[in-house]
């Protein structure tokens, strides 16, 4: 599991911002067989069942959260409709500008509002790039998992007596 947070923070964080990776084959190989393993132990007693478990649902969801954010990858806001969007807005203020009194005051106020409506626009636009526009998601909860699961097994790597040996897969 920590090779796997460690490739999937180097897919979605790199030093470059344009070689972000949603769907990585390999990092999801890593994945499939941290299941495989989790599917491979058997238990030793109850308690060990309930973690087995907990680890299989923390895998499932992984993988959903995988599939969702690769799905939505490709998906935007379609051109048409922001087409649609800047004809409508441009026809909108060039009306108030057709009927507004002309003076300084009028058209300073009319640009910025044409600035105000593109900025939010554009914002709108650069949200849905959350892992490589001008505005990111932030890495700091994904390093700080990698950290605590290089620290997990380190501590883990010290302890002779474990029962359950599934615990060094997670």
């Amino acid at each position: 599991m920590r090779q796997y947070a460690e490739r999937k923070a180097a897919d979605l964080f790199p030093h470059d911002r344009a070689n972000v990776q949603l769907g990585n084959p390999s990092t999801y190989e890593l994945l499939q067989q941290v299941e495989d393993r989790l599917l491979s132990l058997k238990p030793a007693n109850s308690r060990d069942q309930w973690w087995l478990g907990q680890a299989m649902t923390l895998a499932g969801k992984i993988g959903d959260g995988r599939w969702l954010i690769a799905q939505q990858a490709g998906q935007g806001t379609p051109r048409a409709f922001v087409g649609l969007l800047v004809f409508w807005l441009v026809i909108l203020f060039a009306s108030f500008g057709l009927f507004a009194p002309h003076n300084l005051t009028s058209a300073i106020v009319l640009t910025l509002c044409a600035l105000a409506v593109a900025g939010a626009v554009a914002m709108f636009l650069e949200l849905e790039q959350g892992f490589g526009g001008l505005v990111r998601v932030s890495p700091r909860p994904m390093y700080q998992a990698v950290r605590a699961l290089q620290v997990d097994r380190r501590q883990h790597a010290h302890e002779d007596n474990e029962t359950c040996s599934w615990r060094h897969y997670c």
